[in-house]
């Protein structure tokens, strides 16, 4: 395994994390270096804050610090007489390659956790390298279900994968479109093809629309990172399906949903699973008019909860964007500490034993008590949102909904 080098001197690197300090209360920085905020706990966090994900990944970064300040603030580890978390911090810089590496510098660390990774390319990568030396890895956002299907003990994820968010993309697409009167024969898949999720979100979709009647009519694939949607876009033009189902990361989504604008492409609706930028407040804030009526089945909290809303509050006042990388990190990083705290011990071994045994259910996500099986929370479960004026609402399932959708979406 290769390690990172450097050229700093120990001295060089703690000196570095002093003047780093206020970079991690931004959620931004590089690697490596030991928050100053003294603690006898490590954490490590690893998350792509440089490179074509650096954008998701500081905001990855940000939940996650933002909820062991929290812990810190809450009187830390009760169970082992108020020990404090410590944050080392990790850059994967958006290469699954990196991302190991910083596992191997977590490792010397003496690290007794980690969380993270962002991309699934990554996680798959970290959590690997993670298993080697018996480290027990929360994965915040990586949704290939490879991650959790490998038989690694010390690998859980608190989210639901790419099967589990497809199979609910499914069934509440089925439902919104029989509300209507069924108006949908045909829809076009377009997805990313490098990272682990888009294609087999692809495969689940088109097996699960075929029994109700509604033909995917072409899958249309792209690489990420990918700087032109023209030629899919004219594609979709061409073959003019009722509803296009986006899935890809946010530069992407961006660039795909503002290229359908520029191109007057007007489906029924778009119906996002894992949409990358359709159910992002960054989006709306930025591109008001190709985010409206924008649909997704996504990670979201639960908008009836008021400790994320105060989360939500916390993010904002920080000049960031309440987006689903700041709170499934900052939930991982919660869930990591209930699991310290029951095991009363840094013991990474007995760590792994209470994420296992993890009934948890202090999450501001919707999902109720913890459930793992083979490392995957089974109580865990997508919503679906859109974009409606200035706000992005619950539409299903209905127990969560703030809104009903607006289906199809206005010329």
């Amino acid at each position: 395994m290769s390690k990172i080098k450097t050229n700093r001197s120990r001295r060089d690197f703690i000196k570095m994390a002093g003047a780093a300090a206020t970079a991690v209360a931004a959620g931004i920085g590089g690697f490596p270096y030991v928050a100053r905020a003294a603690g006898n706990i490590k954490i490590g966090i690893v998350h792509p804050v440089t490179g074509w994900a650096q954008y998701s990944g500081s905001q990855a970064r940000f939940g996650a610090v933002t909820a062991l300040k929290e812990i810190n603030a809450g009187g830390g580890i009760k169970s082992m007489g108020g020990a404090r978390l410590e944050a080392v911090l990790g850059d994967a810089q958006s290469k699954p390659e990196i991302g190991a590496a910083v596992v191997e510098k977590f490792n010397e660390a003496g690290v007794s956790s980690i969380v993270g990774a962002y991309a699934s390319n990554i996680c798959l990568a970290t959590t690997q390298a993670a298993a080697k030396y018996g480290i027990p890895h929360v994965v915040d956002v990586g949704v290939s279900d490879k991650i959790v299907s490998r038989g690694l003990e010390n690998t859980f994820r608190f989210g639901p994968g790419f099967g589990a968010i497809t199979k609910a993309g499914v069934e509440n697409f089925l439902n919104i479109n029989k509300a209507a009167g069924s108006p949908v024969k045909t829809v076009a898949i377009v997805n990313e093809e490098t990272t682990g999720f888009g294609a087999g979100i692809a495969k689940i979709m088109t097996r699960g629309l075929k029994p109700a009647g509604i033909e995917v009519v072409e899958v249309l694939s792209h690489p990420t990172p990918n700087k032109d949607f023209r030629n899919i876009v004219l594609r979709l033009k061409e073959i003019d399906p009722d509803v296009v189902i986006p899935s890809h990361y946010y530069n992407e989504g961006v660039l795909f949903l503002r290229t359908l604008q520029r191109q007057k492409v007007q489906p029924k609706a778009i119906y996002s699973v894992l949409g990358g930028a359709s159910s992002q407040y960054r989006f709306l804030a930025e591109f008001p008019d190709a985010a409206q009526y924008v649909m997704d089945c996504n990670h979201w909290f639960d908008p009836r909860n008021p400790e994320a809303l105060a989360l939500k509050k916390k993010t904002e006042e920080a000049g960031l964007y309440f987006n689903y990388e700041v709170f499934l990190a900052y939930t991982a990083m919660m869930f990591t500490a209930d699991a310290i705290e029951r095991a009363a011990s840094a013991d990474r071994g007995k760590i792994i034993e209470a994420m296992a045994a993890s009934n948890w259910a202090g999450s501001i996500m919707p999902y109720g008590p913890t459930r793992m099986v083979n490392g995957q929370n089974t109580g865990a479960r997508p919503l679906v949102t859109q974009v409606l004026g200035k706000e992005i609402l619950v539409i299903a399932p209905e127990t969560y909904a703030q809104a009903k959708a607006v289906f199809p979406r206005p010329a």
